[in-house]
């Protein structure tokens, strides 16, 4: 992908696109794969960068949801564990099993939720990750070595799915490209365009770094935009009654040695009535997460006081190490745009199922849903827009489409693994100049190669492209990155042609953004 073609792609199409879809995340990439590999012409906008709000943000996790099986949701968790499988089979080189452990520290948990559990693997029919077993406290011990052993008796192993939420944005991209859809980043719709009939037909957009606007006609406009639907909504029709109950979810990142082995621990009980989970990511130690209801969303949330303390709270009563704020490496908040029931303040309560609206204006919007069922809402979307925008009737093929990058030995590549195909062309800039591999800094693997092939290959524009969504810096080591800021803006603007100033501005950004992953020292005081 090279922004400066898919800018020239949008300027030059003739005629009226069939789809456009506002939103770079999850869902709007998702319904871009599809309607692509359907025939549609597809123009995707997204306001900042691919995946810079929720889908960058989760908790890592391709799922069936455990909690939403106590919720008596079974047809969500059935679907969702579905496409956890087909997720696995086309994309390996980013979707991997992972075991988890629940600990019991009392003799009737073990069967109470392995009951659960064995419902959990039994939905999960052919797309099955591993069985889930009732395990004693030794092979607890040897799986969790570093579990809190105090009255420990046992424990239940499953297995779900881990992924790289923005490296697999990130291919899905590619394979929306590939396929002959255009995608641009900083390209936000500033206005929704009306015919006589009063319906939505077409958008205005900006491209931020030319600062020019153009007009865009559509058979469907598709508000793919998360926790933002509401606010593209009014730009069509002011008095629209709101869709979205956003809650925010934080997490905060450890070192290995909290969680050295390969087995995640889940927590099915939090006092907010959540699960929680501590999770091995790339050399790390991923805890989270929170589900707090906010009045709105910022593009740029941060992680509250209180969830960082909830979240080393409920951690020490798992961990026999027990983490403090100094340990803290790296903190990060997403927004779920859940769609609203109610007043919509209980949100740990509100289903995780996606919701396709279309307002009076012929304004489609998708909310909702999860990362692990983005295929099933991408199908659902197109379905509903084919039909809306008068498409013609093509089948989905996203069933069985391999996502970019597709690679099933991925150990046969180290740190490049999660490049899948496209690590052999990193690894050829490194073999070409092999100053390229060293490590931009030694707390995390991330070399000056990776950011040269982000900014020729895959659109990355800003340092904070960079180090938060197609490397993971930020959110692995919020230091780390900071150390690696200068040099990134100096490959960036060397790749992108711009000058000392922009290189300044741009390490200047990039550290305001930077500074809410750091967590201070210092324990809140109360009011």
């Amino acid at each position: 992908m090279n922004r400066s073609e898919m800018l020239k792609s949008a300027q030059d199409h003739q005629g009226i696109w069939d789809i456009v879809v506002i939103g770079g995340g999850a869902t709007g990439v998702g319904v871009a794969v599809d309607a692509a590999t359907r025939g549609y012409s597809v123009l995707l906008l997204e306001q900042h960068d691919f995946g810079k709000g929720t889908s960058s943000r989760s908790t890592k996790l391709v799922h069936g949801g455990v909690r939403y099986l106590e919720q008596g949701n079974v047809a969500l968790v059935m679907e969702a564990l579905k496409e956890r499988g087909m997720l696995r089979q086309n994309a390996p080189h980013l979707v991997t099993e992972m075991p988890f452990v629940v600990p019991s520290y009392s003799w009737w948990e073990g069967p109470f939720y392995g009951i659960g559990l064995k419902l959990y693997q039994m939905l999960s029919g052919k797309y099955g990750f591993g069985p889930s077993q009732f395990i004693s406290k030794e092979e607890t011990l040897r799986r969790l070595p570093n579990v809190n052993t105090e009255g420990l008796v046992g424990g239940v192993v499953y297995y779900d799915g881990q992924f790289d939420d923005s490296r697999l944005l990130i291919n899905m991209a590619a394979t929306a490209a590939t396929q002959g859809a255009v995608l641009l980043n900083y390209a936000p719709v500033t206005g929704l365009r009306k015919g006589p009939d009063n319906l939505v037909h077409g958008v205005t957009w900006q491209d931020l770094e030319s600062g020019q606007t153009f007009e865009a006609d559509a058979h469907v406009v598709i508000n793919a935009t998360g926790p933002f639907t509401d606010a593209v909504r009014k730009l069509a029709d002011t008095h629209i009654t709101p869709m979205i109950a956003p809650s925010q979810g934080a997490h905060i990142v450890l070192d290995r040695s909290f969680l050295p082995g390969d087995t995640a621990i889940m927590v099915p009980h939090t006092s907010d009535g959540r699960v929680m989970f501590a999770i091995p990511w790339h050399g790390h130690t991923l805890v989270g997460t929170t589900d707090t209801a906010i009045d709105h969303a910022p593009l740029e949330p941060v992680p509250m006081d209180q969830e960082i303390e909830f979240m080393l709270a409920t951690a020490a009563l798992y961990l026999d190490k027990k983490p403090t704020r100094a340990d803290i490496l790296s903190a990060f908040a997403g927004i779920r745009p859940l769609a609203k029931v109610g007043d919509g303040k209980n949100t740990a309560s509100l289903s995780r199922d996606h919701t396709i609206h279309i307002d009076q204006s012929g304004l489609l919007s998708i909310a909702g849903g999860k990362w692990t069922t983005y295929r099933n809402m991408a199908q659902d979307c197109v379905d509903q827009a084919a039909t809306l925008g008068n498409l013609p009737d093509k089948p989905c093929v996203t069933k069985t489409l391999n996502i970019h990058g597709y690679h099933t030995h991925t150990a046969d590549l180290g740190s490049l693994g999660v490049y899948g195909t496209d690590a052999h062309e990193i690894q050829a800039l490194i073999t070409e100049d092999p100053s390229l591999g060293e490590p931009l800094d030694p707390a995390l693997p991330y070399t000056a190669a990776e950011v040269i092939w982000a900014a020729r290959r895959e659109m990355a524009r800003t340092v904070e492209d960079i180090l938060s969504r197609r490397t993971r810096a930020l959110l692995l080591n919020a230091r780390a990155a900071f150390h690696m800021a200068p040099k990134v803006a100096t490959l960036l603007a060397r790749e992108l042609g711009h000058d000392a100033a922009w290189e300044k501005s741009q390490i200047a950004d990039f550290e305001l953004v930077a500074r809410g992953y750091l967590v201070s020292t210092e324990p809140p005081t109360s009011a």
